[in-house]
């Protein structure tokens, strides 16, 4: 936490705020604003400024690009860049884009060739969204220094590119690739397992027959898990397929039933689309007992703090108080109630929660 700024500080900029006609989550904006006279007044280097004020301009350049698709589901497509089109793992890639554009999702990718061009064909122009990346041997811009496509991005710095890349997503298909596939993939791996990131399903996507992600996969359970470094069922969070049909069936089934999630104090709510049935909670209760840290799983209505911001108020939910390590395991909880009888049957698209979810 930075430190406050001086009074006659606080009061220019609450006239620069009026006088700009901020308005709407004015309190954000003045704390965006003080942290950056905070940064002057912290003696901070050039170098560092420059890095923040051009971070900052990224990511607002970003939010734009999103912003009309707030409440249009996105699935984000990681994979090599040097994938050819002869290749089989083009085609698996342009067949999952394709089925999941036909039921109204859009695709995200790094806007560049390889897996990611197709990607982006599978989706085509009007579903496809793109976050690139500036390198010093690819030319990415126009004269104006923006990117040609008006669905692009170009991003200066690998950290906010990979914010916009997961940040809006709520599914992920990983085609085997390089450093930077492998980068994209462990993060999203270590962001389910902390439980900083709200379950998602997570696709491995590779050739038929292909033994990429298999061997990832050996990697995992021998030297990391056989180590003791991570869990033993880390990975059980990821389905390793070959088949484009699957990977599609994944991303869309993890929301046949689950919603989203809230944490109110220490009890974690999880909104669903159909109620489960006594039965089915009993069965949750026996199942996931280990994972509570005290109480029972049960069916509820919307909490104060809920009703008080209008959040989702519509569907039914249940409530239950988890161990803080085990958060990572909340995918299994979704799976089991994607699984009951109760679940509706799979919708053609998810609708988003909103951009603050």
């Amino acid at each position: 936490m930075s430190m406050p700024v001086t009074p006659a500080a606080a009061d220019a900029i609450d006239t620069f705020l009026t006088a700009a006609g901020v308005t709407k989550h004015r309190a954000l904006v003045r704390r965006i604003l003080e942290a950056g006279v905070g940064l002057s007044t912290d003696d901070t280097s050039r170098l560092n400024l420059k890095i923040t004020s051009a971070a900052i301009e990224e990511m607002r350049a970003a939010f734009k690009l999103f912003a009309p698709y707030t409440n249009t589901p996105k699935v984000t497509v990681f994979g090599s860049a040097r994938t050819q089109s002869h290749d089989p793992l083009w085609a698996n890639t342009e067949k999952v884009a394709q089925q999941l554009s036909a039921r109204h999702w859009m695709v995200v990718t790094g806007a560049g060739p390889g897996i990611m061009e197709a990607a982006a064909d599978g989706a085509g122009a009007e579903k496809s969204l793109g976050v690139s990346i500036r390198l010093p041997f690819e030319e990415a811009l126009d004269a104006e220094g923006n990117t040609v496509d008006a669905n692009n991005v170009v991003m200066k710095y690998f950290f906010t590119r990979k914010l916009m890349l997961v940040k809006e997503s709520s599914g992920f298909v990983c085609l085997p690739g390089g450093f930077g596939t492998m980068d994209e993939t462990f993060e999203l791996l270590t962001l389910q397992q902390t439980g900083k990131m709200d379950p998602v399903p997570i696709v491995l996507l590779d050739r038929p027959g292909g033994t990429y992600w298999s061997h990832f996969a050996a990697f995992i359970t021998q030297e990391l898990a056989g180590g003791g470094y991570i869990s033993a069922g880390d990975l059980d969070r990821v389905v390793i397929t070959d088949s484009a049909e699957t990977a599609t069936a994944e991303v869309l089934g993890f929301w046949r039933n689950y919603d989203s999630l809230r944490w109110v104090g220490d009890e974690l709510v999880m909104r669903l689309k159909a109620t489960p049935t006594a039965g089915e909670i009993a069965q949750l209760n026996a199942r996931f007992s280990g994972l509570l840290d005290s109480g029972e799983i049960r069916v509820t209505s919307p909490l104060a703090p809920e009703v008080k911001d209008n959040d989702r108020l519509e569907l039914p939910r249940i409530v239950f108080t988890p161990r803080r390590r085990a958060v990572g395991d909340l995918d299994r909880v979704i799976r089991a109630l994607n699984a009951f009888a109760s679940a509706p049957p799979i919708t053609d698209a998810r609708t988003t929660p909103g951009a603050d979810r």
